[in-house]
């Protein structure tokens, strides 16, 4: 079975919980769009649980981005050259990271050796962009925000990074005709006019599947694509550790 699964942030126990949910096997493939770290409590520790699966596709999400940068500032030996090797936009980013929620996955990415910390860089370092699929016929395009600057003209590999990881989804746009978008990133509680917040959102060959897990009252949710089965979580704190 493939499973798709995004924006854990950091909820360790919601994670573990659906992986058991779905009775998660080797032969099943997760993908996973983005934004598995930050703001939950547990971030370095979900990160480290996907490192033992190798059936797991980790898609880059923002959140990735943004800590990227300040991980590699924190596996370095911070001396007076490199303090002042920082530029402007160096600090400024990692300040925004801070802001984002980044301070969860700093706190636990400081308790690990050097090597432990290199491996965990170079892990997010390897995360795909945007992943193409079929399953059962039906194809699927995987990725963690949307299409910015959408262009029916375009083919996927002329999006920015931006456009594709930071730009959130038109969800009233039909972007192909025989390709189903699977995003996350924009949380169903605020798609304007989901009947269903909270939950995963479809519409017009768009999937929605960030269902808040770090927000009060979010959980995480993982969609079955052979089946078009939804697994959720339980609402976020009432399984937290």
């Amino acid at each position: 079975m493939h499973y798709v699964i995004s924006d854990i942030h950091g909820c360790y126990a919601q994670f573990a919980e659906l992986l058991n949910l779905i009775r998660f096997k080797d032969t099943d493939i997760l993908y996973m769009l983005g934004d598995i770290v930050d703001r939950g409590p547990h971030p370095i520790k979900v990160l480290s649980a996907l490192m033992e699966l190798p059936n797991v596709v980790c898609i880059v999400g923002n959140h990735e981005l943004m800590a990227l940068d300040g991980l590699r500032f924190l596996n370095t030996q911070i001396t007076n050259e490199s303090i002042e090797s920082m530029d402007e936009e160096t600090v400024g980013n990692l300040f925004n990271w801070i802001r984002n929620g980044g301070e969860t996955t700093i706190d636990e990415f400081k308790t690990l050796s050097p090597a432990k910390r290199q491996e965990i860089i170079d892990y997010i370092m390897n995360f795909s962009v945007y992943e193409e699929l079929t399953v059962n016929g039906q194809k699927y395009l995987l990725v963690h925000a949307g299409l910015g600057d959408y262009d029916p003209e375009k083919n996927i590999e002329d999006y920015s990074l931006k456009n594709l990881v930071w730009d959130r989804n038109d969800y009233n746009i039909r972007y192909f005709e025989d390709v189903t978008v699977i995003t996350g990133h924009t949380p169903t509680q605020i798609i304007k006019g989901n009947p269903k917040p909270g939950s995963v959102y479809r519409h017009l060959n768009n999937i929605a599947i960030d269902c808040g897990c770090h927000i009060p009252g979010g959980r995480l949710a993982a969609l079955c694509l052979e089946t078009g089965e939804e697994f959720y979580s339980s609402v976020n704190g009432e399984n937290q550790d």
